[in-house]
C-alpha cells in the first residue's frame, strides 16, 4: 500500500514538474513566430489568361446529304439490310446442320493429343474430357461453330463463325497446337 501511494506521488510530482516546463514564455514565442510569418506570407495570384478570340467558320456542306433527312436515313437502312444479309448467309447453314459431339465443348478444353495417316488422310487424336477422339478436316470442334480445314503433324486449323463486338457474325481462323509430353 506503501509502494502505491509513493508511486501516486511521484507521478503527480512528473506532471507538475512538466506542466511548470510550459511556461507563459515559450507560448509567447510561439504566438510572436506566428505572427511573423502570416505578415511575410503574401498570396501570389496569377492574373487570368485574355480569352481566345472567336472565329466563326462558314458551313461549306451545302451540297451534302443532312444529316437528318429521309435520305440519310434510307441509305443507313440499305447498307444494314446488306449486311443482314450476307451475316444471315454466314450463319444460316450452321443453324440447320446437326451438331456434332465436340461442339459441346469449348475449344480451350480441346487438346491435341497426336496425329496419324489413316486411309491415305491426316488424322489428329484430340482429347476432351479425359476422352481421345479422332478428327478429320471437315469436322467440327468447339462451340463456335468451328470447322476443321486442316489437319498437320502439330496442328489443327479451324474456321470459326463468332460474334463480334457490334453483335455481327464474323469468320476467324483458330489453331489447335499438339500438347507435347501429354499422357
Amino acid at each position: 500500500m506503501r509502494f502505491a501511494k509513493y508511486a501516486l506521488a511521484g507521478g503527480f510530482a512528473v506532471i507538475l514538474v512538466g506542466l511548470a516546463g510550459c511556461g507563459s514564455s515559450e507560448q509567447e514565442e510561439l504566438q510572436q513566430w506566428m505572427t511573423e510569418q502570416r505578415n511575410a506570407t503574401r498570396p501570389k495570384v496569377d492574373p487570368l489568361p485574355e480569352p481566345t478570340k472567336f472565329s466563326p467558320q462558314a458551313y461549306n456542306q451545302e451540297g451534302a446529304i443532312e444529316p437528318f433527312s429521309n435520305q440519310k436515313l434510307t441509305q443507313a437502312l440499305k447498307r444494314d439490310s446488306n449486311q443482314a444479309t450476307s451475316n444471315a448467309a454466314l450463319i444460316a447453314p450452321e443453324l440447320s446442320r446437326r451438331k456434332e459431339p465436340l461442339e459441346a465443348y469449348p475449344l480451350d478444353a480441346t487438346v491435341m493429343v497426336g496425329s496419324l495417316i489413316k486411309t491415305g488422310q491426316p488424322v489428329a487424336l484430340v482429347k476432351v474430357d479425359n476422352l481421345i477422339y479422332q478428327v478429320r478436316a471437315g469436322n467440327y470442334l468447339g462451340q463456335n461453330y468451328g470447322r476443321i480445314t486442316k489437319v498437320g503433324e502439330t496442328s489443327l486449323s479451324l474456321r470459326e463463325i463468332v460474334q463480334d463486338a457490334a453483335g455481327e457474325w464474323i469468320e476467324r481462323t483458330a489453331t489447335l497446337q499438339l500438347l507435347e509430353g501429354s499422357k
